[in-house]
């Protein structure tokens, strides 16, 4: 039996409290007690491992959600997944995952797609944010645009800080949203009919007969496009 060393009291007053112990001695005033070191490192042992446990849950449920968001990963998301809010800065601290905004990360090993500056646009933008107008025409590489700026549009007054690849335009609430790669957007019939006098008539006019063909247009939305773009 070794004296107990000090650096160790808190966990051995946790020891002693669940063995029911009543009487704490302070180690560091009677320099000379002894207590049964073995158990206590079996105790810390426990402790720490079961601290490792639940990290490496929390990083395997982090990583979850970021293959399911284009890599990303917001605060709210993981809270409501069992995360709590505060071990995320610890996850990001120790590597894997990026800070990226207020209550958003990336999780960096996540392979990347065409699509993830949209994801992360309508993450920064916040709830209600969908992919408006050129954007959407963007996502599927329909006529010929490649704007320099990805516009998000928000059914609120909303002042967030933003990079300036992301341009905020406020709408109605209750228009019409869907969703694409699970990304929300305007649906392709109104963006089309949304970019007349920004983009030339037979460039959006090509755009919808392609977008016709790959089954992004019903029936009904092609008619409706065809009508909206006559001269």
């Amino acid at each position: 039996m070794l004296p107990l060393v000090c650096r160790g009291k808190t966990i051995m007053k946790e020891y002693l409290r669940e063995k029911n112990v009543s009487t704490l001695v302070d180690c560091d005033s009677v320099p000379g007690v002894k207590f049964p070191l073995v158990n206590v490192a079996r105790y810390y042992r426990f402790r720490y491992s079961c601290d490792m446990e639940t990290r490496v849950k929390f990083r395997d449920i982090v990583r979850e959600l970021a293959f399911d968001h284009y890599g990303y990963v917001t605060t709210r998301d993981a809270a409501d997944a069992g995360v709590p809010a505060v071990e995320l800065p610890k996850l990001a601290a120790r590597g894997g995952l990026k800070n990226i905004a207020y209550g958003l990360y990336r999780v960096l090993d996540v392979p990347p797609t065409p699509f993830d500056q949209f994801a992360e646009a309508l993450l920064r933008a916040g709830e209600g944010a969908y992919l408006h107008g050129e954007s959407v025409l963007a996502l599927f590489g329909l006529a010929d645009v490649n704007p320099n700026r990805i516009k998000v549009a928000v059914p609120r007054r909303a002042r967030p800080v933003l990079p300036p690849f992301i341009e905020l335009t406020q709408v109605q609430d209750g228009a019409p949203t869907t969703l694409y790669d699970g990304l929300a957007a305007q649906p392709v019939a109104q963006a089309i009919l949304e970019c007349r006098g920004r983009i030339e008539r037979e460039r959006l006019l090509d755009a919808a007969k392609r977008a016709r063909k790959e089954g992004l247009l019903t029936t009904s939305e092609w008619s409706r496009v065809k009508k909206g773009l006559e001269p």
